[in-house]
């Protein structure tokens, strides 16, 4: 049975002192029950914050799959592990975009996260210019085949999908409920093809196009669509807890 998963990214916000209290305020709120929470702060804040661990799960947003080396600026997969994370993201559109990471990068990432005990949940999703030319099913699934498509069933089953549509972050152009359920659907259908009807079932597929507490209730009842990956709303924890008490 694939898990109710609400992610917070915080990106690169919040000084030392507001992560902890923003991490402290949702320990102390009550955690719906049957929903796994995950925050993904700065990297500099994992350790600080794992030592206060109590329900809600911590990851980071970015790594180097080499364990050590001459990568000036980089954290190693093993220094993230060492830290306490144990989730990870990958792939993100901001990864990709901004600095460039190839679709060989994220697998080569992939990888080395699960030889380390890591979960990573691999972003995908397509820009506007692929969704107006009605190609952004064969370009997502494109990217998982890439990314993903030479992991057996078992190491897929120690994954997590995030579907962006990038055309939908930050633009002011909205994907409807139907938009987010269609590509959900193909996104779980081409798992059943690829890895088996049960590996396909039981993956558990995030939202990650602006999900916020207006609409994270329609969002969730879509039948393949099994929690968020929150961007802003997951700097106010009010916003964030209400988002995770909508399945």
């Amino acid at each position: 049975m694939r898990k109710k998963i609400v992610a917070g990214n915080w990106k690169m916000n919040l000084l030392p002192v507001e992560a902890v209290n923003l991490y402290e305020q949702m320990e102390s709120s009550q955690v719906p029950i049957g929903c796994e929470l995950i925050v993904f702060p700065p990297a500099i804040y994992v350790a600080t914050l794992n030592e206060r661990q109590g329900s809600i799960f911590i990851g980071v947003q970015n790594f180097h799959p080499e364990e050590s080396g001459a990568f000036t600026g980089e954290i190693s997969v093993s220094q993230v592990r060492a830290c306490g994370a144990k989730y990870v993201l990958v792939g993100h559109s901001e990864r990709r975009m901004i600095f460039g990471e190839s679709n060989g990068f994220v697998k080569e990432k992939i990888d080395s996260a699960l030889s380390h005990q890591l979960v990573p949940i691999v972003c995908c999703g397509e820009s506007l210019a692929v969704r107006e030319d009605n190609e952004h099913i064969d370009f997502v699934t494109n990217q998982l085949a890439e990314t993903i498509g030479h992991l057996t069933a078992l190491e897929l089953s120690h994954c997590m999908i995030a579907y962006e549509p990038i055309w939908a972050i930050g633009t002011g152009r909205t994907a409807s409920i139907a938009q987010a359920q269609e590509m959900h659907a193909a996104i779980r259908q081409w798992l059943k093809n690829h890895f088996g009807e049960l590996a396909g079932e039981d993956i558990s597929i995030l939202y990650g196009g602006s999900c916020n507490a207006a609409n994270a209730s329609e969002l969730f009842a879509c039948p393949d669509v099994d929690g968020g990956l929150i961007g802003g709303a997951s700097l106010d924890a009010a916003s964030f807890l209400k988002i995770a008490r909508s399945f």
